[in-house]
């Protein structure tokens, strides 16, 4: 009974376009660990105990609020519903993971790598080289940018669709970005492959997300730009991240410009609320600094 009301449950949350992966998963364990007792309605006790086995404090707290809505939507149809309350286990703090902000350097330290790359892996040199120069020179979201298709590159750009809040946008392309990806769209792999998918492995087959990630993992420590195998460091997405920032910085010292170009850079990146955008003014110190400076002239009265 709970595994079909957590079906509906997902199905309703999909049909407004939210993809629910994860919470999916999460509501699917719980109402297995329910069912397993022969509970047929969700109770506090129960999704405390089932909330708590989880590993970390965050997880325990993710846990505790997708199962709260859940039993706030199935209380509205049935009172024997128990609806836990939100704060047993405190409130989880916000926390955004440190984000690595490439030089010049590095992201050319990674491309002559990836131009390195053995044969044994299952991306041929030039994609990965052509995958990851246009993540960096457009910031798209690496899902997006494996997703592309021969058709989304037109005239004006890239027409990137369906992407993670389900809306479709245009990138433009600068001169250079767009060059290196027709020389890419020339290469003898890329013109005997059939698929329409630009970015293709070495059967001709689009790249999964895990291996592109992987992939960047063993060229970022071959670069010498990640410790080893567990030790955290650069991700690919950062690509994404310095792109966002290094936009921001050309702005620096000018507040108008900066306000300016934060709403064409949300707009540019895809977010869903420009609040996701402003949080890379503290990304590096050039823009930490300028945000400190504009602090203080307004604590001192002045004119912004």
């Amino acid at each position: 009974m709970l595994n079909e009301a957590v079906d509906r449950h997902i199905e309703l949350y999909r049909s407004m376009g939210f993809k629910y992966k994860v919470q999916a998963y999460m509501l699917h364990s719980f109402a297995d660990f329910a069912e397993s007792r022969s509970e047929q309605f969700i109770r506090t006790d129960t999704v405390l105990e089932w909330a708590t086995s989880a590993p970390s404090i965050r997880q325990r707290y993710n846990r505790l609020l997708t199962v709260r809505r859940l039993a706030c939507a199935l209380k509205a149809e049935n009172e024997q519903h128990q609806v836990p309350p939100a704060d047993v286990f405190g409130h989880a703090p916000k926390r955004r993971r440190t984000c690595h902000i490439f030089t010049q350097d590095e992201i050319d330290r990674l491309l002559r790598t990836a131009a390195q790359l053995t044969s044994r892996r299952s991306i041929q040199p030039v994609t990965f080289r052509a995958l990851l120069s246009l993540i960096a020179a457009t910031g798209l979201r690496v899902s997006e940018a494996l997703k592309l298709q021969l058709s989304d590159i037109i005239e004006d750009g890239l027409l990137i669709r369906a992407t993670k809040f389900q809306k479709s946008r245009l990138v433009p392309l600068h001169e250079t970005a767009s060059h290196g990806l027709q020389q890419y769209l020339a290469t003898p792999k890329r013109t005997k492959t059939i698929t329409a998918t630009v970015f293709v492995s070495k059967r001709g087959t689009p790249i999964p997300y895990s291996t592109a990630n992987q992939t960047f993992l063993y060229l970022a420590r071959s670069a010498g730009l990640r410790p080893g195998p567990g030790l955290g460091g650069c991700r690919i997405q950062d690509l994404r991240h310095t792109f966002a920032v290094r936009s921001l910085e050309q702005c620096a010292g000018d507040r108008k410009a900066v306000a300016r170009q934060m709403a064409a850079l949300s707009t540019y990146l895809g977010h869903a609320h420009v609040s996701d955008t402003y949080w890379y003014l503290q990304a590096t110190p050039k823009l930490l600094r300028d945000v400190a400076e504009a602090a203080e002239a307004l604590h001192q009265g002045g004119k912004q």
